[in-house]
């Protein structure tokens, strides 16, 4: 009998079902739909270092998250980064869709 083989690919994959999963279920509507959105659109495109850093943004409470990303709050130095920016950025397209 074989055994199957696990790939970088494939646990890549889970990682970004995980995190999508994650962006869309955070139990505050607004950052959901940002999140999750944004997770569609963007997680695949995103190195592994940047995926680190969405998923030590989604650790973050949700409300404080929500505020940085419409920018109604400062971003706190710790999550400054270039997917805090891709967010910010990210809302402000969508929002101007809408």
């Amino acid at each position: 009998m074989e055994t199957a083989k696990v790939t970088d690919q494939d646990m890549r994959d889970a990682r970004l079902k995980k995190l999508s999963f994650r962006a869309w279920r955070r139990g505050f509507k607004e950052a959901d739909i940002i999140l999750g959105n944004f997770a569609d659109d963007n997680l695949a495109l995103l190195s592994d270092e940047e995926l680190d850093i969405f998923e030590i943004l989604l650790e973050a409470p949700d409300h404080d998250l929500y505020g940085w990303i419409i920018e109604r709050d400062p971003t706190p130095a710790e999550f400054q980064s270039v997917i805090m920016n891709k967010l910010n950025y990210y809302y402000k397209i969508a929002h101007t869709k809408i």
